[in-house]
């Protein structure tokens, strides 16, 4: 298909031509000023030169529509956040990084522009995984049948992660109005194109993909850039299906203010690139065509000099951050029961498994909000709900709009949850993040990104996801099937970890979880889901908070903290001790890991004076080593012992029965440890 040449030097409006050389030419008179904040040590400590891309990045900020689009710019787009709409000032704000910076107040790194409120939104330092979230949107946009597209912008280099990979082929499946814009300038900081891929446009990487459209622009050139972009448009509007523009660019500086790129650049190439500039090749097609005078284009760089003059005066006089705001937004207000405020109840009757709390409380749910949906693998075909059915039935309910399959890969799963959840508020998602936790790391770059969204927006944006994960061993699962990953989950500021040890508790937690704003982490302890033991009266409306532990068992003589499968094994071991040796031992369920509730483990500590901490994850560098740090801290004095712990052994957990038994913790351990410490 030939592209619509609707924008040419002869036949665009002068007003137009005039708009545009005022955009480029105040962004490259921020482009080259961005420096010199740095040498005055003022800021702007990071700044990715644009200048050699203004073609295709002034011709993204005129395509965007705020009202309809999302648009996501990576670190080097200055041009096209200040074509969308970005003020000098906004520019100058983000740069050195002051307290009414648009995109988040300082709180991300400087060269990451963005707007929330218009839907530019903000992204992160992992470069192209922006990709995800653009395909999570437009999944949005499709499902609530909205016009506009999403714009996802990146360099070249990017297209090599993984992820980038994973977003359009989720795109072109799914058929979604994304516009993957490729900004080609030849080199990923100093690594040359060729040691990217084997193929010169890498934009042809993707000729075998189905619904799926390539264009080739001149990115230097602002015609060639508007003509392919409002042809892209054109293109996904009425076919249905995502574009990528290849846009052919030049990088006329480094690629950053810390990299020297004269050791990698000879001073015939760094000649050439600055023959091609983009924005002295406009100056020149628009005296050459008598558009404009060269008087006219005197004066308006006069006046846009004078323009940044008064933006960097504002950005000057512009208040920095607080210190004592860096706790402000690390997560949003959870929502708080109001019936069951301590997470109890006295319901009798027949007892629940714990898969069936799972179930029938996501369909309750799902009943509850109508902008509920989940997705992961397998978790919906047929009769089949998820590898251990606990989404059995879902999608026969709620149809395949809100409940469907994934492809097999975590990153994709996790981090268009990500970009669905910024379509609106008012959405919640459930993820299944994999099949098994020790399957979840492929997705930890996306999950990490999620984890701190609300903290660099400034509150401004909030992933409203849960992310469900089938946890744990005594299944005889081995490798990739029993391992316990919470100690290393609960290192992330900016995400709430549960861990459930019974039906109630599984049905309460997932129901906060599901109608809270923020990211969840839900670790659902598989050798439970049909346990006898773990079954238990589930009230229709039950809910648990976050934050709140339950006493299992009350105790006078010892402490145990638990959370999961082990919590039933400290069940035992405590009434075992109570028959055998006459003492009586408390068990303390945690329930939730962040935030964790250290009253209740204290003021059982300060009762018992001495304590256990039980977890099936390893001892070493476990959940249980923060417990028991906090208890030193804060307890010490109440210690009629030193704080032990027990859990697996620093190995992975092995496939065969009788390596699993000698790794993961059980009752004989646990009663081992607790009697040791009774006897201290």
């Amino acid at each position: 298909m030939t592209k619509d040449k609707k924008y040419s030097i002869k036949s665009t409006g002068k007003e137009t031509l005039e708009k545009w050389f005022r955009l480029m030419t105040v962004g490259r008179l921020l482009d080259d000023r961005a420096p010199n904040y740095l040498k005055q040590a003022i800021g702007w400590s990071y700044h990715a030169p644009y200048a050699g891309h203004d073609g295709i990045q002034l011709a993204i900020g005129q395509l965007f529509n705020r009202e309809t689009d999302h648009l996501f710019p990576y670190y080097r787009d200055m041009l096209t956040a200040i074509s969308s709409g970005l003020s000098p000032e906004e520019v100058i704000y983000n740069g050195i990084s002051k307290d009414i910076d648009v995109a988040g107040g300082g709180r991300h790194m400087s060269n990451h522009f963005a707007k929330p409120e218009w839907n530019i939104h903000n992204v992160s330092s992992s470069t192209g995984n922006h990709t995800l979230h653009a395909v999570g949107v437009a999944r949005a946009m499709k499902k609530y049948k909205t016009p506009g597209i999403a714009i996802s912008s990146q360099g070249e280099s990017s297209v090599s992660e993984g992820y980038v990979y994973e977003a359009i082929n989720g795109a072109s499946n799914e058929k979604l109005p994304v516009l993957f814009v490729f900004q080609d300038n030849g080199y990923g900081i100093s690594v040359p194109k060729k040691d990217q891929t084997a193929r010169r446009k890498v934009a042809d990487n993707f000729t075998g993909f189905k619904n799926l459209r390539i264009i080739h622009c001149n990115g230097k050139d602002v015609f060639d850039s508007m003509n392919t972009l409002e042809e892209a448009r054109r293109h996904i509007e009425e076919n249905e299906e995502p574009v990528i523009v290849q846009a052919n660019c030049v990088r006329i500086h480094s690629h950053s203010n810390s990299d020297a790129h004269d050791l990698y650049r000879d001073d015939f190439e760094l000649n050439y690139v600055k023959d091609y500039d983009p924005l002295a090749k406009y100056r020149r097609l628009l005296i050459r065509y008598k558009r404009f005078s060269d008087e006219e284009l005197i004066a308006i760089e006069e006046e846009m000099k004078q323009e940044v003059k008064k933006a960097h005066k504002a950005g000057m006089a512009a208040p920095d951050p607080s210190p004592d705001s860096i706790h402000d937004f690390v997560i949003p207000e959870p929502y708080i029961p109001e019936k069951y405020t301590d997470g109890t109840h006295n319901q009798k009757g027949d007892a629940k498994k714990f898969i069936v709390g799972l179930n029938e409380t996501l369909k309750a749910e799902f009943r509850h909000n109508p902008d509920t949906y989940i997705w992961g693998q397998d978790v919906a075909y047929k009769e089949k709900g998820g590898i251990f059915n606990v989404t059995k039935g879902m999608q026969q309910e709620f149809g395949i709009e809100r409940v469907f399959n994934a492809p097999i890969a975590e990153d994709f799963i996790m981090g268009t949850a990500n970009g669905m959840s910024r379509f609106n508020d008012k959405i919640r998602i459930v993820i299944e993040g994999a099949e098994f936790a020790d399957y979840f790391w492929p997705a930890m770059e996306a999950f990490v990104e999620t984890t701190h969204e609300y903290w660099r927006t400034k509150g401004q944006f909030s992933p409203n996801i849960t992310i469900r994960l089938a946890s744990g061993g005594y299944i005889g699962g081995g490798l990739y099937h029993s391992q316990s990953i919470e100690g290393s989950i609960t290192t992330f500021p900016g995400v709430r970890v549960v861990y459930p040890s019974f039906a109630d508790d599984a049905a309460g937690l997932m129901r906060t979880c599901m109608r809270s704003r923020g990211l969840n982490f839900y670790m659902e302890p598989k050798a439970l889901y049909n346990s006898p033991k773990a079954a238990t009266p589930i009230p229709d409306d039950f809910e648990v908070p976050f934050g709140k532990a339950r006493i299992r068992r009350e105790g006078e003589d010892l402490t145990i903290v638990t959370y999961g499968n082990t919590t039933h094994m400290c069940l035992e071991a405590a009434g075992k001790i109570s028959e055998e040796d006459g003492a009586t031992v408390e068990v303390l369920d945690l329930r939730s890991l962040i935030p964790l509730d250290m009253d209740a483990v204290l003021t059982s500590v300060k009762k018992t004076g001495k304590i256990l901490v039980v977890h099936e994850d390893k001892v070493f560098s476990g959940f249980g080593g923060e417990i028991a740090a906090q208890i030193t801290d804060q307890a010490f004095e109440y210690l009629d012992g030193p704080v032990k712990r027990v859990g697996s052994t620093f190995t992975p957990v092995g496939f065969n029965r009788i390596l699993e038994g000698a790794i993961l913790p059980n009752t004989e351990k646990i009663l081992t440890a607790a009697r040791d410490l009774l006897e201290y």
